[in-house]
């Protein structure tokens, strides 16, 4: 497996000090979520989205390479730390297999990373819905959790 557990991406980590990614629900940037397969090489180091990365899944139904919008539902704080969540994404009409998945910033030049999500084995779905479900946003589960 090459995709590297869960991972915020050191890029985004940079970014965010630049203060150049926004999570803004309305007016802020579109951040999407990209597809792989096990064959991907996908982890904190990965810089941006590129439609060359080895491993992407291929189309089907409703996915298409570079994957879907995000739709920011939430940006807040509890305590120490802060947190983002997203509506759950779905692709219908697919046939595909997944192992994890890149979100990214669309808006910024140069597509650049966010965080790798690592599903912990292939998911698939066979000419039906497969759907990204994001854990509760709070500040224990949220999948992006900056403390």
């Amino acid at each position: 497996m090459a995709i590297t557990t869960n991972a915020i991406t050191n890029t985004f980590k940079e970014d965010l000090l630049q203060g150049t990614q926004t999570f803004v629900a309305a007016g802020g940037d579109t951040f999407k979520l990209a597809l792989y397969t096990s064959a991907a090489t996908i982890g904190a180091d990965t810089t941006s989205y590129a439609a060359g990365i080895g491993g992407q899944v291929g189309n089907s139904g409703q996915y298409a390479a570079g994957g879907g919008a995000l739709v920011t539902a939430l940006v807040s704080v509890n305590g120490a730390t802060a947190f983002v969540d997203f509506n759950d994404l779905s692709f219908t009409g697919v046939t595909l297999t997944a192992r994890g998945a890149l979100i990214y910033n669309d808006t910024e030049a140069g597509d650049p990373s966010v965080c790798v999500l690592d599903f912990g084995g292939d998911k698939t779905a066979t000419a039906g819905t497969f759907t990204i479900q994001f854990p509760n946003a709070n500040d224990t589960q949220a999948i992006i959790r900056i403390a």
